[in-house]
């Protein structure tokens, strides 16, 4: 027989040394109680006051004298000891322990003193060790099937004795399990082997640390209390405080000694010190393999204790055993392997590997593919395929056994819409068929267990499951799984779900929101979190409103005043200790959508409050919670909170979190939060009126890309404390970005209706929700969402195709930021089925979220999938049981009807049960006949006379002896109501009728009746006679015959009285009392069916797709004028059973004078309700029903009537009130009405009710403050009215002020204003200001507090509007005093002034210094200008400008420095640079120079150059300069590689302005061959010859005297010289010597001047370059006189290219 561990029986799997919850709560609850005891035995011991752990922890049942203390309290110590060692957890967890207790204890000696205690333990350790080493009932991993079998055998199948009972032969002695075997299901032994000796001690060794742990890290079972000592106790403990301390000392010996030996013990436990879940390393992948060929799976585990590994095959563990050869497994090193052998064709399955240790189990899947050679398919397999695997698995009879589970009558893919009802069901047949032994059924959406809730509703019949979506919405959608499991087998069936947008209210509008969830809740805040839809209704979506609503009431507020985009919100604002729900709607240009399923409610508590009521749960009505804080002992001031830090960052808000202070004191604290801008030091505070209690805030209002850091601080009644330290900068934007598109969008084949489609995740997709998927006929150019709830993964099956039709598809992506774009459109493609049939079962395990992949459900879709109830037919029934050997249905109760698909009419509240006869007696003090619910049908006659016979004729139960009938009252009572009944019946022999005998002597008022003393297995037939105080009436027709048999259906029997009151033209209440025959199950609730009265069998429909748990119900959506019939069928655990007999037709119609039940409060706020009726008959009388109960001296209602009239008051309206209230008047034709009254209603009357007692003035705006222009502060309120008596007191600081000089007080009573104005506020103002109205007798007050930073920021305000005010009253100016950049580069100083006059004068100061302004200022259009050229760092400083005359003077000023200047010359800058003109080429004797012309040039203007995009380095042959308003570089000597593109960069501080020129190709050529050419000229004239200088021009000398001229030349070469005079050669002679001396010093010099040497000379030097000319004129004159005239020698060379002189003789 196969062996599985036991902590996998059920796939129910147990940490913490797998025990039971039961077990654990037990274990939980008494550790509990051991430490509540711990602290007494504390009290006397010093050293634990000391805080000794150690000695807490083991000898705080011991005194300073042990043996005292154990003599008073061993018995205690008996019953706790265990509780004072480390071991004492692990112990409680498992009596193995024991062994390891002493390296446990903390203190060995303490507990070797009492070892016979520990050792024999107390009885009640002994028991828990005993239950968890035996394994009691409640540890059995059957216990839920258990319980249900209980519960089967308490069902009860009459409420009579003479009947059969079913007997269970007691199997306690089965029930008792050995060491780890677990009874399963019926409690039959099973003894599984599979996990070895050392692995259970691991695995106890394991729970042991655990539990030691936790008690060691937290500190579990200490409690510390102060005792109050004496003045005696306190100079005892004076004289031992040293043997205390040497006590002390040695048990901190001892516990340093058990800390070792633990740390020892967790070493060799586990070397990381750590337990850690399995994890795989390596998974196994996938296999397509041929026939007849051998595969291997393997992975690799980690974990800590080594995980267990076993494989699967479609969820069913491998046994090697009973396949010798065929499966291999290993397990080396953390390697496990599963080898198949000679695979085959019915190999083919998904494979899975389960490991498992004491934290947890993880599996991973792999699928096998065994392909078959053309030609070798075995037909029989194909049919097998769509039936079950059977293989052998334990079953309660403790042997193995072949369980086949099939599907029939499977529910297929189904499409719905939001708000409908819908239905998914599967009939399940399973052989063999084991009496008691039922199969549990599970239902899962997506992978995840369903639980039933009051949105799904689950069933199971015995032979059909079914599960009902009783309002569906987007998150309903998704792949369901109905799993049907026996014993350690099981089977699914899945079929995917979807739910498309209900129709949207507004054209265009988007679909609602879904899935929204509460996050992060706290005392006042919660995050609130949605998807978002995927119809955008054609617009896109701008955004979404949350609402809040507080559990209890139905007011809905919306949270935020514009919508949101970011897919999470921050409410605040909420009231600590109440409940809320939330929804959210979405918003587009066409309009709001519908709002989303509301959330989960979820209550305003600190998070460890939330968890301590969730362990004492309180559920108040109205859904609060009342919290209380204790008085504070004394006042201290909190400190600073720790770990602020900020959890989330959008464009809308910033959510702030931190820890509460340390120092806090006793009391309840809050917070103030303070932002400021980055980089400086302006603290503001955010929430100045209200702190928050939450360590949680949302701070709004903020502006988008600034950065900001934000601190907290704490306040008590003692004040406010220091701040927290300071958040980093924090940029207000998203953090989170929309995904991009996703990609590689491929579909391909799978049904006749469904095409499977992947794609790719998009790049950087961070925190996504899943996948949108739309899907467009090719060429229509309309898109349709295929799902409406994101999937995730990157793989989705599209159903709902058309066959034969080509589709495109596009996928986007989600996120909480929204929705990317959409991707790439796929290839079209065709739909129709796939080669095979489409998927095979099991490949794709993804698609259904576990591990078993999908079963049949691949199957087509034909049409709209219908939810129905469950139908019965009592022939189909019968031929099923008799397959399954049941016990049969009696043939007497013919067919048990049919009930056709459900359509969902409206359900009002809970309605209508039947009356006890005693109501009108009490309600009427007059004695009135039973049964008066059901309102009689008046005959036109007047005048009395015995009932007409009743009719339809049922039974409504059946027993060996005895059956029950029910009927239907007579259509004509005459004219008095029906006192009772007589019952007569025969018996039917072979179809021969008997006489007929008396069932009753005395008439029965009920009409049900039980017959007594039948025969069993005779036929019978019935008639029934009505009687009145006319008499007895006519019996009716007898019944058709009935057999007397036991009835054995295990579903309960019809209900009967079924009656229709509360006709109305669209709706009735439909009224019915619960079958006699209730089944083999209680009662668990009814379905209403209905059908127009003329329409087939048929034509039935549902009302209610949930059961009823009442016996009443309202029924809308009637047409008006058509005729109804209705009918109600009871169900049980069973099923749904037979139906009640037909109503009578009702013709829906509200007829004339009808009234209705009207709600009233008077003036002394008595709430009542109040029935009028103008029908009534003499004997006709009211009759007052709770929820369709008669009343019957309820002390909390009082009734009233008088005439046509009834009153129903209540003494106290309250929560028990709570109901729907009827009242009939009998001896009518159906005068009836009911109202209800709910949470919302009841809170509204009682707010009316104390409105009428104690009337308030309603106030249009409470108090509120403003301040006005001249900086008067005016407080004011407004009522929505006031009379001519209204009077209103004003109060400052709980004392009355009066109208006056200070206060100036107004009321209008007309506008119902009420204002007072100060005109300053001083620091003595400071307080509460409440304005208090009365208007007779209503009255009503409004307060405002102006305390603290409020009061302050108020009265700076102030202030600061007075001054304002004050400076307008001159010239001022409107508009300070500012800065521009003209186009031509200059500062331009303006501001804007205003009251200005012709006396008016202007001034301008530079860093105190006035500037001087050559023009009068004119003021023209109130501006005031001051140019400023050419602008530097010369100009930075301060510029105030002043406006003044004789009503006063105004100034503004202006500082431009530090950054101020920085940002103006950045501005100077650009516009300096968009003035530069393009590049231009010049051509230099030293090289190529570019250049470009701006404005004018500063400092602080960045100048680089690129040559080909690399920037270029300046050297002495590449230099870049400026030269007045040229920017040049200058490349010398340039080679072919300086060609290419060159950028001038200007850098304005922020923006950098390119100008190029390209220099290559001809540019280059034409200014290198310039360059060539200057170069040469250059040299030239460098070396050409020339006279330098010291020749004069003119010379004038005396006759007779001695004249020397010299003068320097040059050239390279060495120039030729030689002298001209008047134009000719001339050489050296004695009178006149020329000189050339080395090279370049030349001399002339006559001796003795004569008139004859007058006369023009020259010099004429010459080389290879070039020859130059230099003149002398020289004159003699009889006297002594010289005259030297000299130009320029720079302009004689310009001129004339040489130097010339004139000698003239006078």
């Amino acid at each position: 027989m196969m062996s599985l561990p036991f902590y996998q029986r059920h796939h129910e799997h147990y940490d913490r040394a797998y025990r039971h919850k039961a077990l654990s709560s037990t274990v939980s609850q008494y550790q509990k109680e051991t430490k509540s005891r711990s602290a007494v035995y504390a009290q006397g011991s010093a050293a634990y006051a000391r805080g000794s752990s150690a000695y807490r922890h083991s000898s705080a049942g011991f005194s300073l004298d042990s043996s005292a203390a154990y003599s008073h309290g061993s018995s205690a110590y008996d019953l706790e000891s265990a509780a004072y060692s480390y071991g004492s957890a692990a112990y409680d967890r498992s009596a193995a322990h024991s062994k390891r207790s002493a390296a446990y204890s903390l203190d060995s000696e303490a507990l070797s003193t009492s070892s016979a205690a520990y050792s024999h333990a107390s009885e009640s350790i002994n028991k828990l060790a005993a239950a968890y080493r035996l394994g009691s009932e409640a540890y059995s991993l059957g216990l839920k099937n258990s319980n249900l079998m209980i519960e089967d055998q308490s069902y009860k199948m009459s409420p009579k004795a003479k009947r059969a009972k079913q007997s269970l032969i007691s199997e306690d002695k089965e029930n008792e399990a050995l060491d780890y075997s677990v009874p399963i299901f019926t409690g039959r032994e099973v003894n599984l082997s599979g996990i070895t000796d050392t692995e259970e001690e691991r695995i106890k060794e394991s729970a042991a640390y655990v539990a030691k742990r936790n008690l060691f890290a937290t500190g579990e079972g200490v409690s510390v209390k102060k005792v109050a000592k004496t003045t005696s106790e306190e100079e005892h403990h004076e004289k031992k405080s040293r043997k205390v301390a040497i006590r002390e000392s040695a048990e901190r010996v001892a516990m340093k000694k058990t800390l070792e030996e633990t740390q020892a013990f967790h070493k060799k436990l586990n070397q990381d010190k750590l337990l850690h879940a399995p994890e795989f390393i390596i998974e196994p992948r996938s296999h397509t393999i041929w026939e007849k060929e051998n595969v291997r799976f393997n992975c690799s585990v980690a974990g800590w204790p080594e995980p267990r590994v076993t494989w699967y095959k479609n969820n069913v563990p491998i046994d090697v055993q009973a396949h010798p050869g065929k499966y291999i497994i290993q397990s080396r090193y953390g390697l496990h392997s599963l080898e198949i052998t000679e695979c085959e064709f019915d190999d083919t399955a998904q494979y899975h590997a389960s490991a498992m240790n004491v934290k947890g189990e993880v599996s991973v899947y792999a699928s096998l593919v065994v392909k078959r050679y053309k030609g070798e398919i075995d037909a029989s397999l194909l049919h097998a395929r769509n039936l079950s695997l059977s293989p052998f698995a334990v079953t309660p009879h403790g042997y193995a056994s072949r369980f086949e589970i099939s599907f029939v009558d499977k529910f297929d893919v189904a499409f719905g819409r939001e708000g409908e009802t819908m239905s998914l069901g599967c009939t399940v047949v399973i052989n063999p068929d084991i009496k008691r032994f039922k199969p549990d059924i599970e239902w899962y959406r997506n992978g995840v267990l369903i639980t039933p809730s009051k949105w799904v509703q689950m069933q199971w019949s015995g032979e059909r499951a079914s599960l009902t979506l009783t309002h569906a919405n987007k998150e309903d959608e998704g792949l369901y799984t109905l799993r049907v499991a026996m014993g350690e087998y099981y089977e699914e069936y899945s079929g995917y779900v979807f739910v498309r947008d209900a129709d949207a209210e507004i054209p265009g509008a988007p679909g609602a929101p879904l899935d929204v969830q509460c996050l992060d809740a706290n005392k006042d805040y919660v995050i609130v979190s949605w998807k978002q839809p995927a119809v955008d209704g054609g617009n896109p979506i701008l955004g979404y409103f949350i609402d809040r609503c507080e559990v209890g009431t139905s007011h809905w507020t919306q949270c935020n005043e514009n919508p949101v985009k970011f897919a999470r919100f921050p409410v605040t604002g909420l009231i600590e200790g109440r409940s809320y729900i939330f929804r959210v709607r979405a918003v587009n240009k066409a309009g709001v959508s519908l709002p989303s399923r509301v959330s989960e409610p979820v209550a305003a508590l600190d998070p460890a409050d939330r968890a301590r009521l969730r362990s004492h749960p309180s559920a108040p009505w109205t859904g609060q919670i009342i919290v209380t804080e204790e008085e504070p002992a004394e006042g201290v001031v909190p400190g600073p909170p720790t770990d602020l830090q900020v959890i989330e960052a959008t464009k809308n808000y910033v959510v702030l979190s931190w820890k509460p202070p340390g120092q806090r004191g006793h009391e309840g604290i809050m917070y103030f939060v303070e932002k400021c801008v980055a980089g400086t030091e302006e603290w503001q505070r955010v929430n100045t009126e209200i702190p928050v209690k939450s360590p949680r805030f949302a701070v709004f209002d903020l502006s988008e890309g600034k950065s900001y850091c934000f601190r907290v601080r704490c306040c008590n009644s003692a004040g406010i404390g220091e701040p927290s330290e300071a958040t980093g900068a924090t940029v207000v934007d998203d953090k989170l970005d929309i995904p991009k598109a996703p990609g590689h969008i491929m579909p391909t084949r799978n049904t006749d209706t469904s095409v499977v489609v992947t794609w790719t995740e998009p790049p950087d997709a961070k925190e996504l929700v899943g996948y949108y998927i739309e899907s467009s006929v090719e060429g229509s150019g309309r898109w349709e969402p295929c799902n409406n709830n994101p999937v995730k993964g990157t793989r989705f099956i599209c159903h709902g195709l058309s066959n034969g039709e080509k589709y495109i598809f596009r996928v986007r992506a989600v996120n909480a930021a929204g929705l990317s774009e959409f991707s790439q459109e796929s290839e079209p493609i065709e739909v129709k089925a796939a080669i095979g049939g489409g998927l095979l079962p099991g490949v794709c395990p993804e698609l259904s979220g576990k591990a078993a992949g999908l079963t049949d459900c691949t199957t087509s879709w034909e049409g709209m999938h219908e939810a129905s109830q469950p139908i019965f037919d009592t022939d189909a029934l019968l031929k099923c049981n008799a397959k399954l050997n049941r016990e049969t249905l009696p043939s007497s109760c013919g067919k048990l009807g049919i009930t056709g698909d459900s359509n969902t009419s409206e359900m009002v509240k809970d309605a209508v049960t039947s009356a006890p006869q005693k109501v009108a007696a009490k309600q009427a003090s007059k004695s009135r006949p039973k049964d008066l619910l059901t309102v009689e049908k008046v005959t036109k006659n007047k005048d009395t006379a015995a009932p007409s016979p009743p009719y339809d004729i049922v039974v409504l139960e059946s027993v060996r002896d005895s059956m029950v009938l029910g009927w239907k009252q007579p259509e004509a009572i005459g004219g008095t109501e029906i006192t009772g009944y007589y019952v007569n019946y025969r018996e039917v022999i072979d179809g021969v009728p008997g006489k007929w005998k008396e069932a009753n002597i005395k008439a029965v008022t009920e009409r049900a009746y039980r017959i007594q003393n039948l025969k069993e297995n005779m036929v019978y037939q019935f008639q029934v006679a009505a009687a009145n105080l006319a008499g007895v009436g006519a019996p009716s027709k007898p019944s058709k015959p009935f057999k007397c048999e036991e009835w054995t259906i295990a579903v309960p029997g019809p209900p009967h009285d079924v009656k229709c009151t509360e006709v109305r033209k669209d709706s009735l209440v439909l009224l019915w009392k619960e079958p006699i025959y209730s089944g083999r199950s209680p009662i668990v609730g009814y379905y209403v069916d209905m059908k127009e009265t003329e329409a087939k069998e048929e034509h039935w429909r549902s009302v209610n797709e949930k059961p009823l748990q009442k016996k009443f119900l309202k029924i809308g959506g009637l047409t008006q004028g058509v005729s109804y019939v209705f009918r109600v069928r009871a169900t049980n655990q069973a099923g749904v059973g037979k139906p009640s007999d037909v109503t009578d037709a009702v013709l829906a119609e509200t007829r004339p004078g009808t009234k209705e039940v009207v709600v009233d409060v008077d003036d002394n706020g008595v709430i009542s309700l109040n029935f009028e009726c103008d029908q009534m008959s003499p004997d006709s009388k009211f009759i007052w029903s709770k929820n369709y109960e008669p009343i019957q001296d309820d002390p909390r209602l009082n009734i009233d009537t008088k005439g046509g009239k009834s009153k129903l008051s209540f003494k106290d309206l309250g929560e028990d009130d709570l109901a729907i209230y009827s009242c009939i008047v009998t001896d009518t034709d159906g005068v009836s009405s009911s109202y209800t009254i709910d949470e919302e209603e009841m809170k509204r009357l009682l707010a009316l009710s104390h409105e009428r007692q104690f009337p308030t003035v309603p106030l249009i705006s409470e108090l509120a403050v403003e301040i006005l222009e001249k900086g008067e502060v005016r407080f004011w309120l407004q009522a929505e009215k006031l009379s001519g008596n209204a009077k209103a007191n004003f109060v400052f600081n709980d004392k009355e002020i009066f109208d006056g000089e200070k206060y100036k007080m107004k009321v209008d009573k007309n506008t119902g204003l009420v204002e007072m104005i100060m005109d300053k506020l001083e620091e003595k103002d400071e307080g509460t200001y409440t304005f208090q109205l009365q208007d007779g007798k209503a009255t009503n007050q409004s307060s405002l507090v102006l305390i603290g930073d409020v009061f302050k920021k108020l009265r700076d305000e102030a202030d600061f509007q007075r001054k304002e005010w004050h400076r307008k009253q001159g010239p001022h100016f409107v508009d300070k005093l500012g800065w521009e950049v003209t186009d031509e580069c200059n500062v331009l100083l303006k501001c804007k002034v205003a009251n200005i006059k012709k006396e008016t004068h202007i001034v301008w100061y530079k860093d105190d210094r006035e500037i001087m302004v050559d023009e009068e200022h004119d003021f023209k259009d109130g501006v005031c200008t001051l140019l400023i050229s050419e602008f530097s760092k010369k100009d930075a400083g301060t510029y105030e400008v002043i406006l003044k005359d004789d009503r006063g003077k105004d100034t503004s000023e202006l500082k431009l420095k530090d950054t101020a200047f920085a940002d103006l010359m950045n501005e100077v800058c650009r516009k300096i640079a968009l003035s530069a003109t393009d590049l231009k080429i010049q051509s230099t004797a030293e090289g190529i120079r570019l250049y470009s012309y701006v404005t004018y040039y500063v400092e602080d203007l960045r100048v680089g150059w690129v040559h080909n995009d690399t920037q270029i380095k300046f050297t002495d042959r590449m230099r870049t300069g400026v030269t007045g308003e040229q920017i040049w570089l200058q490349i010398n000597e340039p080679t072919p590689q300086d060609k290419g593109r060159y950028t001038m960069e200007l850098f304005d501080g922020s923006t950098t302005h390119k100008k190029a020129v390209d220099l290559s190709g001809q540019a280059f050529d034409e200014a290198f061959a310039e360059f060539q050419r200057l170069k040469q000229a250059a040299i030239a004239e460098k070396n050409r010859a020339r006279v330098l200088g010291g020749l004069p021009d003119v010379v004038t000398i005396q006759e007779g005297k001695a004249l020397n001229l010299s003068c320097t030349v040059w050239g390279d070469p060495t120039p030729e010289v030689s002298w001209l005079k008047n134009e000719k050669s001339f050489v050296s002679d004695a009178n006149c010597i020329l000189k050339f001396e080395s090279g370049k010093n030349v001399s002339f010099s006559i001796s003795t001047v004569s008139t004859q040497d007058s006369g023009k000379y020259s010099i004429v030097v010459k080389n290879k370059y070039g020859t130059e000319t230099s003149d002398v004129t020289e004159t003699t004159m009889a006297s002594l006189h010289t005259s030297l005239s000299r130009p320029s020698l720079l302009h004689v060379l310009s001129q004339k290219g040489a130097c010339d002189a004139c000698v003239r003789a006078d």
